[in-house]
């Protein structure tokens, strides 16, 4: 059901609005945004800010849209879910949608909160807040990417250092290592009660963007004992969500593992390896059985740096591209930033993960990538 929308509201968000409607807001206005995107996006919160601004915006709203990325991993869609069910509770009627796939991925239906999905056709044209979540910029809404403009204000809560700062308000912490990470920190500066279906979600956002902490720093190892004293089970969800797979995803790991090719000399010596899943292998599985594919990829041991080239069901030429890279050794620090690559050649990430979309034949894909690696300088 669509929710309700005031459409000339009076509250405190209007001061990030100008006298002509346009959004403004209290500091420098960001540039350059992206294709569709609107002229004049404000950063009113930076990576190091107190989140009170986000915390004033939420309060102030009186109908809220929250958007997930395209292909929702668990911190997008964990995210969207948690600041649900925060809205809720203080009676702000709430959605929460993502363009694509067009079902809930197998191993979050049983994340708390999954009430207030709806499908990408019944979210709002128009709305006072829309919020997205582990969003790096516009065109990870996919479809979804048009109520943006329908919204009165734009809350962009991320952690990816690549972010355009698309919203009327931007909380970015690139420093932290998941969204739910500062999605938690809203949530204190609100005094909003962590209870065990919300640290149920935030939990799940930060297993999964910290590899089951393998790369995760201090803070996400307390956050993590914080949200486990709620009563949660920890590893009941990593294993739903990290080491679950039909039957069918051992054939296709078998075909495209036998696609993968090494290249020794690549980005100045690290090495890449790569491997393509086709739509054919798919064929039967849901996306997040080709989303794991890049975590057996990169554990080849000759290459520091993991690329996937994943095949539109859709569109033959349309290709999705997961990077990953580590440092060469325990404490060297020299990963190649893959986010750096990723955002010349269209994307976004962090740096040591990343990704990409891009047309164009399997030779062509290959050699693009060897060429940024190439052209990057970092070893």
């Amino acid at each position: 059901m669509p929710i309700p929308t005031n459409p000339t509201p009076t509250r405190k968000t209007d001061r990030y609005r100008g006298r002509d409607g346009a959004r403004t807001g209290p500091a420098v206005a960001s540039t350059g945004p992206g294709a569709g995107e609107s002229s004049l996006r404000m950063t009113a919160v930076t990576p190091s800010a107190d989140p009170a601004v986000a915390v004033e915006v939420l309060a102030a709203a009186r109908s809220v849209t929250v958007l997930c990325h395209i292909q929702p991993d668990a911190d997008t869609l964990g995210s969207g879910l948690a600041l649900a069910q925060v809205l809720h509770r203080r009676g702000i009627p709430v959605q929460v949608s993502f363009a694509e796939p067009d079902e809930l991925p197998a191993s979050m239906r049983s994340l708390p909160g999954a009430e207030h999905l709806v499908p990408p056709a019944q979210v709002a044209a128009q709305v006072d807040l829309l919020v997205t979540v582990d969003c790096g910029s516009a065109g990870r809404l996919g479809a979804l990417a048009d109520r943006l403009d329908g919204a009165q204000t734009v809350l962009v809560i991320d952690h990816h250092r690549s972010n355009t700062r698309f919203g009327t308000v931007n909380l970015i912490d690139d420093t932290a290592d998941s969204t739910t990470s500062v999605l938690t920190r809203v949530f204190d500066a609100w005094g909003a009660d962590i209870d065990r279906d919300i640290a149920h979600c935030l939990f799940a956002g930060l297993v999964t963007d910290t590899g089951c902490f393998r790369w995760g720093g201090a803070a996400s190892h307390l956050l993590a004992d914080r949200l486990l004293a709620t009563g949660i089970d920890g590893a009941g969800i990593t294993r739903t969500l990290m080491d679950t797979h039909p039957f069918g995803w051992l054939s296709m790991l078998s075909r495209v593992l036998g696609s993968a090719r090494l290249e020794p000399a690549a980005a100045h010596g690290a090495g890449l390896v790569y491997a393509f899943v086709h739509s054919a292998d798919a064929d039967g599985l849901r996306s997040e059985e080709v989303e794991s594919v890049i975590d057996v990829v990169r554990t080849t041991a000759e290459a520091d740096v993991a690329a996937v080239f994943k095949q539109s069901r859709t569109e033959p030429q349309r290709w999705m591209v997961s990077l990953r890279s580590r440092d060469s050794g325990v404490g060297t620090g020299d990963a190649v930033d893959v986010a750096r690559v990723a955002t010349r050649l269209g994307g976004g990430g962090h740096r040591y993960a990343a990704g990409y979309t891009t047309h164009g034949t399997s030779d062509d894909l290959v050699a693009a990538l060897l060429a940024e690696l190439a052209a990057d300088g970092t070893n």
